[in-house]
């Protein structure tokens, strides 16, 4: 009898282990996958799009601005955007930034336990990288809807980060999000948002002003200073 048992437990053993393995492959496979479906690294641009118009007069002054959908957006160069607006927005964005290579393993594993033992995935893990790339490469992101659709995306928004990594510096990344980012009141980019809140350019901007654009992001809406002071 104990002979026929440890046959039964080393049968059931081999079983579980090839299915293990069948899994792991199947996994491997649809990784692969979505990975093989990613638009091509070497032809994604994630340079801001869509900008303002001005119209002047004769003599130089200013008349008009236009601006078309999702096109309110005045881009700056990195040498306009001040030491206390770039760490501002890394703080509250990305604080593992200048470390890591595209995706912050560490803030994914926070955001996963967080999840599991609150029943919440809420909880964001998103470098700046990733989110440059979501809103440059991945514009439809909102009008997903089903778990599928975002979990195919994730997985080649963090493949595309790692990429792009290789190819630009840190900073190229920073500008090119920091000019691109949704900053509520139709703002796009920090230039007209520093415009829309504090009449000012982009390198006039003070420390605080500075922390009250980057405590917009993670809530257009809820986190306007217009609209809703105290929460910003």
């Amino acid at each position: 009898l104990k002979k026929v048992m440890l046959g039964v437990g080393q049968l059931l053993l081999v079983a579980v282990i090839g299915l293990g393995v069948i899994a792991a492959a199947l996994g491997l496979g649809v990784f692969r996958g979505v990975i093989d479906s990613a638009p091509s690294q070497t032809v994604i641009d994630v340079s801001p799009k869509g900008f303002s118009s001005f119209v002047y007069d004769a003599k130089n002054n200013q008349i008009a601005k236009l601006v078309s959908a999702d096109s309110n957006r005045i881009p700056v160069s990195g040498d306009m955007i001040t030491d206390d607006l770039a760490h501002a927005f890394v703080a509250i964005e990305d604080e593992r930034f200048y470390e890591h290579k595209g995706i912050d393993a560490p803030g994914i594993l926070r955001a996963a336990v967080i999840g599991v033992t609150s029943g919440n995935f809420s909880e964001g893990a998103s470098t700046i990288t990733q989110q440059l790339i979501k809103n440059s490469v991945f514009t439809e992101w909102t009008k997903e809807t089903s778990f599928l659709d975002r979990f195919r995306r994730k997985i080649q928004e963090q493949y595309l980060a790692l990429q792009l990594e290789k190819r630009i510096s840190k900073e190229e990344i920073l500008e090119a999000y920091m000019n691109t980012i949704n900053l509520g009141q139709n703002c796009l980019g920090v230039q007209s948002a520093a415009k829309k809140y504090f009449n000012k350019d982009v390198s006039e901007l003070t420390l605080s002003e500075s922390a009250v654009i980057a405590g917009i992001t993670q809530n257009p809406s809820r986190l306007n200073p217009i609209s809703n002071p105290e929460d910003n």
